[in-house]
C-alpha cells in the first residue's frame, strides 16, 4: 500500500498527533511482552531538561497522574489508559455521576451568548495548542519506555 507523506499543516493537526500517539502505544504495547519487568525501574529521560518538568494529566478514572519519579510500569499504565480513552472515549458505563457533574459545571460557566461567542474560537485555539503539545509529550514518553524496555531486556536496536 502506498503511504501519503504528511504536509507540514497535516503534520501539526490534532488528527496526526493522535495517530502518531496511538501509534506509538501500540508499538510500545506490542514490544512489552511482560509489563510487570517494568515495576521498580526508573524511566530515564532522553531529552536533556526534561527530569525535572512534571506533567499533571486526568485520566478517564478521574485521578491525577504525575509524570515524575514514576516507574516504567506506572507510565505503561498510564499510557495505555489515555490512548484508551482516547479510542472508547472517557464517558463509560457507570459515569453517570461525572456527566452530571460535567453538565452542571458547565451551566454554572454560561455566559451571555455574545460573549460566549467572541471567545469560542480563543478557547478552542487554547485547548487545541494543549491537547497538541501533551500528545506530543505523551508520545514521546511512550517511545522513551518502548526504546528503554528493549535496552533491559537486551535487544536495544531491535526492530528500528
Amino acid at each position: 500500500m502506498m503511504q501519503i507523506s504528511e504536509s507540514n499543516n497535516q503534520r501539526h493537526s490534532l488528527f496526526s498527533a493522535m495517530n502518531r500517539f496511538i501509534g506509538a502505544v501500540n508499538n510500545m504495547d506490542q514490544t512489552v511482552m511482560v509489563p510487570s519487568l517494568l515495576r521498580d525501574v526508573p524511566l530515564e529521560y532522553e531529552e536533556k531538561g526534561e527530569v525535572n518538568n512534571a506533567v499533571v494529566l486526568t485520566g478517564g478514572n478521574g485521578a491525577a497522574s504525575y509524570l515524575t519519579d514514576r516507574d516504567m510500569y506506572s507510565y505503561y499504565v498510564l499510557l495505555k489508559s489515555i490512548r484508551n480513552d482516547i479510542e472508547w472515549g472517557v464517558f463509560q458505563q457507570g459515569d453517570d455521576k461525572k456527566k452530571e457533574k460535567l453538565s452542571t459545571a458547565v451551566d454554572k460557566c454560561r455566559l451571555d451568548p455574545e460573549e460566549e461567542d467572541e471567545n469560542l474560537q480563543k478557547q478552542f485555539h487554547f485547548h487545541l495548542s494543549g491537547l497538541h503539545t501533551v500528545l506530543s509529550k505523551l508520545t514521546r514518553k511512550a517511545n522513551t519506555l518502548t526504546n528503554r524496555y528493549k535496552q533491559e531486556i537486551g535487544i536495544g536496536s531491535w526492530g528500528q
